[in-house]
Order: structure tokens, then C-alpha cells, then sequence
């Protein structure tokens, strides 16, 4: 992929429609390794493939535990993973600590998705 004049912002459309940043985006994913996740009645699995980016560089961790009840998993960027466990791990210790519970995971996606969302109507942000 080439860089153009419309491909700075993710607010910003091509004449033929398209949102570069997102295509870019999902290029990224595209180069990642694999990751599954299965639910049953009482437990959960979650897989990742690990895949060194050269013969030189050493195995990511791909999958990063959030809470007790709750993990993630990377096929993107590692980088950008990181952040976004960040902010998970917080919403999580600051639910558990002012209510004494732990955080459902729909309010927690729900509030990753909010902050996920708040980059593309600010100008300047990611």
C-alpha cells in the first residue's frame, strides 16, 4: 500500500469512498498471527499461534490476562494490544475497588468500544 493525500485521519474519505486508515488497519491484522477463542457451559479457551516477524526476533506474547474472569488475545499490533490492555486492566481494578465486584464483560467491551470510538470523532487523535 502507497500513502496519498487521503489517508492522514480516519474521518477523512477518498472520492472513491474509502477510509485508507481502515484498510491499513486491517493490512496489519492480516500480517498477524492467528488467534481462537471458544466458550462452553463451564470454561473458555483461548489459543494464539506465536509467530516471530524475522528469524532474529524472539516470540510475542499474544494473549494477556485482564482480570480473573477476563483475556485478550493480539492479531494486530502488539503495541496497540498493549495499550487497549492498559486501559481494560483499569476499568477492571477500578470496578473491583469501588464496587467490590468484578466488571461484567459487556460493560467492559462496551467501554473499550467507547474509547475506540472517541478517536474517530476528535480530530488529531488515533
Amino acid at each position: 500500500m502507497y500513502r496519498n493525500q487521503y489517508d492522514n485521519d480516519v474521518t477523512v474519505w477518498s472520492p472513491q469512498g474509502r477510509i485508507h486508515q481502515i484498510e491499513y488497519a486491517m493490512e496489519a491484522v492480516k500480517q498477524g498471527a492467528a488467534t481462537l477463542g471458544i466458550k462452553g457451559k463451564n470454561h473458555s479457551v483461548l489459543v494464539a499461534l506465536k509467530r516471530a516477524s524475522s528469524d532474529l526476533s524472539s516470540h510475542q506474547k499474544k494473549i494477556i490476562p485482564i482480570d480473573d474472569h477476563a483475556g485478550i488475545s493480539i492479531a494486530g499490533l502488539t503495541s496497540d494490544a498493549r495499550i487497549l490492555s492498559r486501559f481494560m486492566r483499569t476499568e477492571c481494578l477500578n470496578h473491583r475497588y469501588i464496587y467490590g465486584s468484578p466488571l461484567s464483560v459487556a460493560r467492559l467491551v462496551a467501554s473499550v468500544g467507547d474509547k475506540a470510538q472517541t478517536g474517530t470523532q476528535v480530530m488529531g487523535r488515533r
